[in-house]
């Protein structure tokens, strides 16, 4: 991504919203170096397609959707790359309702891209900050929880992976009543998601335990996905966390539609969700389809294992920190930590062998079908084979899953050689 294309898809994205008769975006970032060049660029181009533009600095993608929301702005859009190297950087759109711009917008953005740049000087759009953009997205999060509802008493350890939560996660949780540690709070624009953060919680475990505290919260660069730790420094994934706030929504009866994972969702999740007698459902890899699926099937909650939850009764896109006080509502009220909330949960052994591949599809030839059908007979149907391309890399996804860690790792090989020698023949 360069600054010139990102001016040009300013320009673009703005004539769509001018063509629309609406004209105001807001523009929020994380803590990347790159992020103040780009947010120059893509404040021209909208200001050059007689946009209004207001910058709400650094702010979690969610933060910006939820605002985008409030101040009936025609459009947010983050600059970010999420739980990546401060080296990449990306952008996303939101539609005035905090959700994610229709295809049919994207399209005809997309359309717009090699336009040239066509100014008039008594159009252009005008630019100004929204000073307190950061005070209302924090009270936006402590109103997720029920009034008059106190963290006090408990001790978290925080990490806000130097990205985009640093100066509102602590706040949150601080002015809920819980002591803070906090790490990943110094943003230098280069450290962002640097040994730290939910891709990286090593740091956080060794913290929670050091510092006596009863759990620990990880979030990523941009504060959409979240993992926490237990008081013993075990880690809490997306999986885990689903689990927690859906048995707990079921036991108070306010748990509508089935529960949406995706098909990397453990299959221990599934079996412990069934044995509540919650609906279990799952989407293609990616919270847009986990979000197209619960909209479909009229649910509230889903997310992926990485940590990327949807509660839609509280926010209208994957939030780490509602994530997060869902979670720490749940151990208030029942007095519980959180390894007793997730005791009854025993999750499978999965092993993932990623194969390189970079050619006509070999998924669907009927050596590795056969592959596939002997690994799942030794299972004996108390596990699951998944293959799947990979989104974002020629590379072909295997995973086996199931109670024996021995035979799914020889099963995982087994399919993943039939994979390889299938590439081979098809070369």
């Amino acid at each position: 991504m360069t600054p010139d294309f990102v001016l040009r898809l300013g320009y673009a994205a703005g004539r769509v919203f001018a063509a629309e008769g609406t004209g105001t975006v807001l523009i929020g970032k994380d803590t990347r170096l790159s992020c103040y060049m780009f947010e120059s660029a893509l404040q021209a181009g909208l200001s050059a397609a007689g946009v209004n533009v207001r910058l709400l600095g650094p702010m979690p993608t969610p933060g910006v959707a939820y605002l985008t929301k409030t101040f009936r702005a025609s459009a947010g859009v983050v600059i970010s790359a999420s739980h990546n190297p401060y080296s990449d950087n990306g952008v996303k759109f939101f539609a005035r309702d905090g959700s994610k711009l229709p295809d049919e917008t994207e399209l005809a953005i997309e359309a717009l891209l090699d336009q040239p740049l066509a100014l008039d000087p008594a159009r252009l759009g005008k630019i100004a900050r929204i000073s307190d953009a950061q005070g209302r997205y924090v009270e936006f999060c402590k109103g997720t929880v029920e009034a008059g509802l106190t963290l006090r008493g408990l001790k978290i350890a925080l990490d806000c992976a130097n990205g985009a939560t640093y100066h509102i996660a602590p706040h949150v949780f601080e002015e809920l009543g819980a002591e803070v540690v906090a790490m990943g709070v110094a943003p230098d624009g280069l450290n962002i998601n640097r040994d730290c953060g939910s891709t990286s919680p090593e740091a956080l475990q060794a913290l929670v335990v050091e510092s006596g505290a009863d759990l620990g919260i990880a979030l990523d660069g941009d504060g959409d996905r979240v993992v926490m730790v237990d008081r013993q420094g075990r880690i809490l994934d997306g999986d885990r966390i689903l689990y927690v706030i859906a048995a707990d929504r079921q036991r108070r009866g306010v748990l509508h539609g089935p529960v949406v994972g995706t098909l990397m969702s453990n299959l221990g999740l599934e079996q412990a969700l069934a044995a509540l007698g919650i609906g279990f459902e799952r989407a293609a890899v990616g919270d847009r389809y986990v979000m197209e699926r619960l909209h479909a099937r009229g649910g509230v909650l889903g997310g992926e294992s990485s940590g990327h939850v949807l509660c839609l009764d509280r926010a209208c896109t994957g939030d780490g920190i509602v994530t997060a006080l869902q979670v720490l509502a749940v151990m208030k009220h029942t007095g519980r930590a959180l390894a007793e909330l997730t005791a009854e949960l025993q999750m499978l052994p999965q092993v993932m062998v990623n194969v390189p591949f970079n050619g006509p599809d070999v998924i669907s030839s009927s050596a590795v079908r056969a592959a596939v059908a002997r690994v799942e007979k030794q299972l004996g149907g108390d596990g699951r084979v998944l293959l799947r391309p990979s989104g974002t890399e020629p590379l072909v996804r295997v995973m086996v899953e199931g109670p024996c860690a021995d035979v799914i790792r020889a099963g995982a090989e087994e399919v993943a050689d039939a994979v390889r020698s299938a590439t081979r023949q098809a070369m």
